[in-house]
C-alpha cells in the first residue's frame, strides 16, 4: 500500500502530479482550475514556497489581488531574497493602485536581480 500524506489518502506523488498540473493549467491560461490543484497541495504541504509562489502567480493571473498579495508576502517571508516575488508583489500593489508599495518592491527586486526588466520598473531616477 503506498504511503499516504494524511488523512485525505494523497500520496506525495499525486501531490507532484497536481503541481507539475497546476504549471500546465497556468501555462494554459486556467489560474482557477490550478488554484483549485495548489489548495491540496499547499494543504499537504503548507511549508511548500514553490508551490505557494506558483499559487500567487495563478491568484495574480485570476486578478484576485488580495490572495495574490498575501502569498506572495508569505513567500518574502520565507525567502526575502527571491527577486520574482519582489517584481510580483510589485505588480499586484500596482494593480491596487497602490504606487508607493509597488516601488519599493520594483526596487528591491531590481537590486538582487540586475534583470533588465526589474531595472526598468525600478526607476531609480525617478
Amino acid at each position: 500500500m503506498p504511503e499516504t500524506s494524511g488523512p485525505t489518502g494523497r500520496t506525495p506523488e499525486t501531490d507532484v502530479i497536481d503541481f507539475r498540473a497546476a504549471e500546465q493549467l497556468l501555462a494554459a491560461r486556467d489560474p482557477r482550475g490550478a488554484v483549485k490543484l495548489l489548495d491540496s497541495v499547499i494543504a499537504a504541504h503548507p511549508e511548500n514556497t514553490a508551490a505557494r509562489l506558483l499559487r500567487a502567480r495563478a491568484f495574480f493571473a485570476a486578478a484576485q489581488l488580495r490572495p495574490a498579495e498575501l502569498e506572495f508576502t508569505i513567500v518574502l517571508e520565507r525567502e526575502p531574497d527571491n527577486a520574482f516575488a519582489h517584481f510580483a508583489l510589485a505588480r499586484t500593489y500596482e494593480r491596487q493602485n497602490r504606487p508607493d508599495q509597488a516601488r519599493r518592491h520594483f526596487r528591491l527586486a531590481a537590486a538582487l536581480d540586475p534583470n533588465p526588466q526589474y531595472l526598468r520598473r525600478a526607476d531609480f531616477d525617478g
